[in-house]
Order: structure tokens, then C-alpha cells, then sequence
């Protein structure tokens, strides 16, 4: 963006009515008055004393466009007529921003034009080259209507002379007609014939020496052609004048790429190759030149192109017509009889539409132009102008952008087709120059310097913001002690220099500004939300976010809002504390959603309150003022509070904590809730028989166990008994006898 710098006035919050204060804060570099005049702004600079120097334009050549017909001066010494007015143009620019300037052009009377007749001479236009070979004092006379300097000249061509653009049999090089013909030229490409000249006979005698020729296939070399006609002005003979290149054919062309089918593979190279017999000699060694290269040339060489072709190649024409500006198309007759006519009126719409547009742009620099023609006032890459009459002045406006530094530039606007162009130069300021009224006030300066773009520039020997330090002072000590808050910080917090007792801060790394009286701030190391600093809501002064209107919060992250932190009463977070993003920060121990949370009851309150007794009963009106109280036969809350006294007896009451802190409301029961009197044989009979019941329960508590240890030991007896060892010598007690005759029955 382009810079501008403050020069003298600082915040409204640093300064005096009867003193201002530097713009910079304390501790920055002076180049830090220099930046965008937005930021500036944003800065606090006073908008008065923002020195932002504007683009301009000086007008180097300014002569006024030609009225006298003749154009000769008052010694009828003639003159090259003025058509385009400045001729040349200084444009100092501001980096970024657009500027505009007017050029003025005028189609003048009586203005030379050159006119050269470029000819198919192949076999199928026989019939047209007998017509023109009577063409020259026509042309002449028609041109002659309308300026008075006309000139025509003339060249032809054909094509290639290798297959398969033309058969390279000797004989049919020589001859490459059909055999009835008997005036008949050697095949070639482009032959340049008449230079421009004003005579008419000559054109008519240079002509009539010219025969048919031939060559294999439908396209034809125009490219070839028109590029030398072009290239070769020494030659051809342009002088400073309308140009004007007529191209009659009644066949296609071949194009950039087609040479190959010939085996050339050399790209044209767009110079000028005529040799000594005004012969195109790189015909079968350089490639056709393709079409952009050719509008290019004609654009260069301020040429207009008139083509014309007869009716089955219109189309391919008109498409041309549509890359190639200030260009026409003429439909020729059969035997190009009317001619005279197709040019002169492409000639009249050439002449009356004007194109203006620039040559190749530097690079960093952009132009767009308006025009006060019908259409002509939306923005656009080139200029136009249609139906411009002669004498009728037209008005372009020209506005140029500068998009960065740079050094001077040079590049020319003009209209298509004319030599006359307006030099454009181009300079950037990228310099903040102002002149400052206190230049001689040296108070601001200790009355040791002056003021320079709004800052101190010290005498010789003086140093410091405000030249207030000598050089060499010998109270090093104490000055180095100003430029630390306490000893066991560094100077200047490790990130500046002491001078003077000030410090002068150095640029971070990552190029932020370090500022503050002790190099201590910057604009940067604020909280980020959603990662934006400062939410994208505020900006960053001294590593703190300063919200925008609207926005609060650490980060400015939250639209500020006390909706969720009102109580029914309108009250917001009961007075106890602050609402920040829509919630409650409570103060002095109380707690969200709305500060509300009871600290706890206040018995000794409640019992000299409410029944005149407790410790505070002498001075019940000061230690409880706070609270406001009432007794009640009955109370209907759910949850009541329940809290004993001095004496032991319950008290029953409600509370309810008011707006603010230690305000409280109380409703109290009349009625205490105290204990009966203690019964001492109730007391006694009921511990003797406690007793007994502890005893009973521990002799049966012993029985139990040792049942269960009996029952152990059995099991254990059990066990061991059944795993004895039976001899194999014992035999049982009983012998059993079996009868014989027993059969079971």
C-alpha cells in the first residue's frame, strides 16, 4: 500500500492543549510515523498532519492538433500535421493508486496516405491482373479525393517453391502455368515490385510488366508476403503517413506450422529478407509466420490492412479481420473490376474508427481507458472511437496504476494505424517529502535542533528524541537506571538501546514494532480467538486488545450482552459482580449463574433478632443492622433453615440474600423448638438394663464359638480315622455257608 507519514500531532489521550506530543509512542523508531493512511488513522495521527503526497502529471510536449489543411506555418513552410495531442506526458505516480490524464486526437485534413497494393499472382487470378494492370491512376485519383500527398506502390506473390505447395520439376518451376499460357513468370514467393511512389504511370508500366504464375496448392504465401512488405519499410519506402496494405487473393493462406510439410522446420524469424533483386530469399528456409506474428508487425509498423477477396474466402478473412485490429474486408467482383471502390470504402472505416491503445506495457504498470465517444465510458484495455469524421476531436481518458517502486519507465500510447504517438514516462513517489512550518522552532527541540517532517533533527554534539542529551555526559549512571523498571530487569527489557535515558526499542524478528518506555509493548503478542488476534474485534495496544464498539472480552471474542446475567428484578449478577460474554463473574466468594449462592445463616443474628436473647442481645441494632427481619406465626417455605441457639432450643426461620453484598431478608417463627427435661430413673433403669444386655450377649457370644470349635475337631477325627491302613491278614468275624439244594425259592 502506499505510504504517508505523520508529522507532527499525536493522540488526543497523550496531549495538551497548549503542548503537542509526538505522534510515535515512546520508545519507537521514527520510521514508524511512516505507513498506510489508514493505519496512520487508526493510529491516532491527526488526520491535519498526515503528509500523503498525491500523483500528478506534467505535460513534456503539448503542442496544439493541426486546423490548416495545408499545414504550413505563417512562412508557407509546410509541416507534419498534429493529429494526437500531448505528444509526451511525465507521470509521477503513488504506488497502488490510479491517475488519470486526457489525450486529445483529431483525424487531420489533408494527410498523407501510402497505399501499397499487394497481389496473388497466381494462376487463378489471371483474370484480375489484366484489370489491374490499368489500376494505378484510378487508385491515385481516388486517394487524391482525399488528401492531396498520395502514393501507391506494389508487390506480389505466391507460395513456397517446394512440394507440396508448388511441383519442383525444373521445367514446371519455370513454367508452372498451364501449357496454353504463354506469358508466364517462374514460381516464387513474395517479389517486391514498385517502392511508393506518387506517379501513377509508373505504377501503371511497373504493373503491366507483371505475368501470371502458379503453384500446386489452394492456400497462398499472403502470411510470407505481408510480413516483408511490413518488415522491409526501407524498401517498400513508408513515410510518415497513413499506411495502408491491400492484400487481393481469391484463396486461403498458410500458416505458422505448415512448412513442415515441406521439410522447413525454421520458425519465421519476422525480419526482413529482400535480397538484391527485391526477392523474399529465406522463402524455402524459414516456416510461414503465424497470424498473431503478423498483427503484431502491422500493429508496430502503424498498418492498416485492407483484404481484398473475393466471395468463397470471405469468411477466412473475416475471421482474420477479428485478430488483426484496424483491419477491413472487401468482397472483390470476379475480375477485381471494382476494386477502387472496396478501398476507398475500407479506407473510410478505417479512417473513422480510431483505436487507441499502448505498445508493449512495463512491467508493474496498468492502463485502462474511457473515451467521450457513445459506448466509450466503461473501463477498457483499449480505447475506441467509432465514426470519427475529419476535424472531429475525440477525447480519451487515460488512467495508469503503478503497482509497486520502481524506476522510470517509458512506453507510448497511440492510435492503431498512425505514427503519432504520446510518450508516456513513468516515476513512482515512494518518498513521503513535506515541509513543516515549525522548521525554525527549536524549543520543541531543546533548542537544540529543528523539526524536520514533524521530529527532531539535532544540532551536531545532541542526540535523543528530543536533542535534550549531550553527547559524552558523564551521569551515564543514572541515565541507564531510567531505562530499567526495577534493578533485576535488563535495559530496556533486553529489546532496545539506552540512550539518553530513553530507550530506543529495535524491531522484533518477525518484524513487529517494540515500543513502550521500557521496550516492554507491542502491537502483536495481544490473545487470539478463532485465530484472529483479538478476534479480528479489536486491536493489540501493548499486548493488551482494545474491543471495538460492541465487543468485550479478553480477546474481544463476545458481543457484549447482559441477557443471560439479569435477575427477574433487572438486577445484573445481583450486584455482586461483573457480566462479561453474557456471564457472571462473581465477587467476595459468591458463585454463577448469578451470584446468588448464601454465604451461610446468621444464627446470633437470628436468635437477638427474633427473641432478644444470645450474645449479641446488647448490641443487636449494630452488629445486625444489615438485616431486615420480621417474626411469624407460621411458616409456609419448604426448606427452612433450622439452627439452635445459646440454649440450645431450635430456631426455625427463612432468608433470603437482597441485591449487593451482606444484605439480607429474614422472616423468623415466633416459636423456639427447646428440649424437655431430663428423667434420672428413665436414665438409670435404661443404663442397668444396657448392661445386662451387653453381658447376655457376650456369653452367647462365647458359647458360640466354642461350638464351633468342637465341631472342628470332630471333622478333623473323621478325616483321620478314614484314611487308617486295613491288614491283609484279617478275616472277618462271620463265616457264611452255602447249601447246595438252596435254589433261591
Amino acid at each position: 500500500e502506499t505510504s504517508a507519514k505523520c508529522t507532527k500531532v499525536g493522540t488526543a489521550r497523550e496531549q495538551r492543549r497548549d503542548q503537542p506530543a509526538d505522534y510515535i509512542k515512546q520508545g519507537e523508531p521514527e520510521w514508524k510515523r511512516c505507513d498506510t493512511e489508514a493505519k496512520l488513522k487508526q493510529s491516532f495521527c491527526n488526520e491535519t498532519n498526515i503528509i500523503f503526497p498525491s500523483s500528478h502529471h506534467i505535460l513534456l510536449a503539448n503542442k496544439p492538433l493541426s486546423t490548416n489543411r495545408r499545414h504550413q506555418d505563417q512562412n508557407n513552410v509546410r509541416r507534419e500535421p498534429v493529429q494526437v495531442q500531448p505528444q509526451e506526458v511525465q507521470l509521477l505516480l503513488r504506488p497502488g493508486l490510479q491517475h488519470s490524464f486526457q489525450i486529445r486526437f483529431r483525424l487531420a485534413e489533408d494527410y498523407p496516405v501510402d497505399l501499397y497494393y499487394l497481389m496473388d499472382l497466381s494462376y487463378s487470378m489471371n483474370d484480375d491482373l489484366n484489370n489491374v494492370k490499368r489500376l494505378g491512376n484510378s487508385l491515385l485519383r481516388t486517394l487524391r479525393q482525399i488528401t492531396s500527398r498520395a502514393r501507391i506502390g506494389f508487390g506480389s506473390f505466391v507460395d513456397k517453391t517446394v512440394l507440396p505447395f508448388t511441383n519442383t520439376n525444373p521445367d514446371r518451376l519455370k513454367k508452372p502455368c498451364p501449357e496454353k499460357e504463354n506469358q508466364c513468370q517462374p514460381a516464387f514467393g513474395f517479389k517486391h515490385v514498385l517502392s511508393l511512389t506518387e506517379n501513377g504511370d509508373e505504377f501503371n508500366h511497373e504493373v503491366a510488366a507483371q505475368n501470371i504464375s502458379g503453384n500446386l496448392d489452394q492456400p497462398e504465401g499472403s502470411l510470407d508476403a505481408i510480413m516483408q512488405s511490413v518488415v522491409c519499410g526501407d524498401k517498400i519506402g513508408w513515410g510518415n503517413s497513413t499506411r495502408l496494405l491491400v492484400l487481393t487473393t481469391d484463396a486461403g493462406f498458410h500458416m505458422a506450422g505448415d512448412g513442415k510439410l515441406g521439410s522447413i522446420f525454421e520458425p519465421n524469424d519476422g525480419k526482413c529478407h529482400l535480397d538484391e533483386s527485391l526477392t523474399y530469399s529465406k522463402n524455402n528456409e524459414m516456416d510461414y509466420p503465424s497470424v498473431g506474428q503478423v498483427a503484431n508487425k502491422l500493429a508496430e509498423n502503424n498498418i492498416q490492412a485492407i483484404f481484398a477477396v473475393t466471395k468463397n474466402v470471405e469468411p477466412v478473412y473475416t475471421r482474420l479481420k477479428e485478430i488483426i485490429p484496424k483491419s477491413e474486408v472487401g468482397v472483390l467482383s470476379n475480375d477485381s473490376s471494382n476494386v477502387v471502390e472496396l478501398i476507398k470504402g475500407a479506407y473510410n472505416k478505417l479512417s473513422s474508427n480510431v483505436i487507441l491503445s499502448h505498445d508493449e506495457l512495463p512491467e508493474g504498470i496498468t492502463v485502462h481507458y474511457t473515451s467521450d465517444c457513445d459506448g466509450g465510458h466503461t473501463p477498457s484495455p483499449r480505447g475506441i472511437c467509432n465514426n470519427v469524421g475529419i476535424g472531429k476531436e475525440v477525447v480519451f481518458t487515460v488512467t495508469v496504476t503503478a503497482l509497486e517502486c520502481m524506476e522510470k519507465k517509458t512506453f507510448n500510447i497511440g492510435p492503431l494505424g498512425f505514427r503519432e504517438k504520446t510518450k508516456v514516462n513513468v516515476e513512482t513517489r515512494c518518498q513521503c517529502e513535506c515541509d513543516d512550518d515549525l522548521s525554525a522552532d527549536k524549543k520543541r527541540c531543546s533548542g537544540h535542533g529543528r523539526i524536520n517532517c514533524g521530529a527532531c533533527s539535532c544540532d551536531l554534539g545532541y542526540m535523543g528524541h528530543k536533542c535534550d542529551c549531550k553527547v559524552g555526559d558523564k551521569d551515564e549512571t543514572h541515565l541507564k537506571e531510567a531505562c530499567r523498571p526495577d534493578n533485576m530487569t535488563a535495559e530496556c527489557s533486553g529489546q532496545g538501546e539506552c540512550t539518553c535515558g530513553q530507550c530506543m526499542c529495535h524491531s522484533g524478528a518477525d518484524g513487529r514494532i517494540i515500543y513502550g518506555q521500557y521496550c516492554n509493548c507491542n502491537d502483536r503478542d495481544c490473545e487470539v480467538h478463532n485465530n484472529k488476534l483479538c478476534g479480528g474485534n479489536g486491536k493489540c495496544r501493548c499486548n493488551v486488545c482494545i474491543c471495538d464498539t460492541g465487543y468485550e472480552g479478553s480477546a474481544c471474542q463476545c458481543k457484549i450482552s447482559t441477557q443471560a446475567c439479569r435477575k427477574g428484578d433487572g438486577s445484573v449478577c445481583s450486584n455482586r459482580g461483573k457480566c462479561e460474554c453474557n456471564s457472571c463473574h462473581c465477587q467476595g466468594g459468591y458463585k454463577p449463574p448469578l451470584c446468588e449462592t448464601c454465604p451461610g445463616c446468621p444464627s446470633s443474628c437470628i436468635e437477638c433478632l427474633g427473641f432478644e436473647k444470645g450474645p449479641l442481645r446488647k448490641n443487636c441494632t449494630q452488629s445486625c443492622g444489615h438485616i431486615q427481619h420480621k417474626t411469624v406465626a407460621n411458616l409456609t417455605a419448604k426448606k427452612p433453615c433450622r439452627e439452635r441457639d445459646s440454649e440450645g432450643c431450635w430456631m426455625v426461620f427463612t432468608m433470603n440474600e437482597l441485591n449487593g453484598f451482606d444484605n439480607y431478608g429474614v422472616v423468623i417463627l415466633d416459636k423456639r423448638e427447646c428440649p424437655e427435661p431430663v428423667s434420672i430413673g428413665a436414665v438409670v433403669g435404661g443404663a442397668f438394663a444396657g448392661v445386662a444386655l451387653i453381658g447376655l450377649l457376650i456369653l452367647i457370644t462365647i458359647k458360640g464359638i466354642m461350638r464351633y470349635q468342637d465341631l472342628q475337631e470332630y471333622k478333623k477325627f473323621e478325616q483321620e480315622r478314614s484314611k487308617a491302613n486295613v491288614s491283609p491278614m484279617y478275616q472277618a468275624a462271620t463265616t457264611t455257608v452255602l447249601n447246595p439244594n438252596y435254589t433261591g425259592d
